[in-house]
């Protein structure tokens, strides 16, 4: 298979995944579970100020990119053989 076609199969795949994790949030949202803020965030509030760090939240998605990702390259790597 040429490169342009390992490469329109990475994109699909990526927009599937990203398709799946859309649909995915946009169900937890209809069901009324919010996953915002978990524990670990950081707010401070002040009056006339807030500050809001999503530490957890940036962990669980860097967490999740890094599983997608590698899911991508071996599926990637299934394919060149």
């Amino acid at each position: 298979m040429t490169d342009i076609g390992n490469i329109a199969k990475a994109i699909m795949i990526l927009g599937a995944l990203i398709l799946g994790i859309g649909f995915g949030l946009w169900m937890l949202s209809k069901l009324g579970i919010s996953i915002r803020p978990l524990p670990g965030d950081i707010l401070y509030r002040r009056e006339g100020f807030t500050f809001y760090f999503p530490l957890t939240t940036c962990i669980l998605i860097s967490i999740a990119l890094s599983l997608a990702l590698s899911l991508l390259f071996w599926l990637l790597s299934l394919m060149r053989r």
